[in-house]
């Protein structure tokens, strides 16, 4: 249940190693992903406004994580999904938006509540109007989730470099529904 765990602020800089561990496990990946993934986070939170919640046990196990950032055009991210939102008409999400970085929910906590929690939180204490993210572009348990808190596909077919499967951007006005 929900209840059992707390969601507070998370310093991620120093559990970006138990974090990316939660990540591995709810994404599947391997290793050599994670290393990658560990030098991208750390880069990510020096930016302004960065932050990060954790999602714990009452024994202190982190068990879900999500940080974001107020979204900036030059970031690796926005390039590569401005063209994509330009063609679809929505290239103006990216001006104004906090960008959900990363949200993951270790799989024996998923579906009670928790990345509910995270995300919620996390955007209710945004100062932008408006938050966009990215995910698999396929049915999935996330999915629903983003759009019963009101967002909706602003681009499909989104491809990263390396990414084997093609992406969703997303974007819901703030706060988000409930």
């Amino acid at each position: 249940m929900q209840h059992d765990v707390a969601v507070g602020h998370l310093d991620l800089a120093a559990h970006v190693d138990e974090a990316l561990a939660v990540q591995a496990l709810a994404f599947g990946l391997s290793p050599e992903e994670v290393a990658v993934r560990r030098h991208i986070v750390l880069r990510h939170l020096v930016h302004p406004g960065a932050r990060a919640l954790g999602a714990t046990t009452p024994a202190g196990r982190l068990v879900g994580f999500v940080y974001g950032l107020p979204n900036d055009r030059r970031q690796w991210w926005s390039t590569v999904v401005e063209p994509y939102l330009y063609r679809e008409g929505n290239s103006s999400w990216l001006d104004g938006s906090f960008t959900i970085t990363e949200l993951h929910v270790h799989p024996d906590y998923q579906r009670r509540g928790v990345g509910r929690r995270l995300i919620t939180e996390i955007t209710d204490a945004a100062s932008e109007d408006r938050s966009i993210l990215s995910a698999i572009d396929t049915e999935s348990p996330a999915r629903t989730l983003y759009r019963h808190l009101g967002y909706r596909d602003l681009a499909r077919g989104v491809v990263f470099p390396s990414a084997p499967s093609p992406y969703v951007v997303m974007g819901a006005e703030l706060p988000l529904r409930r």
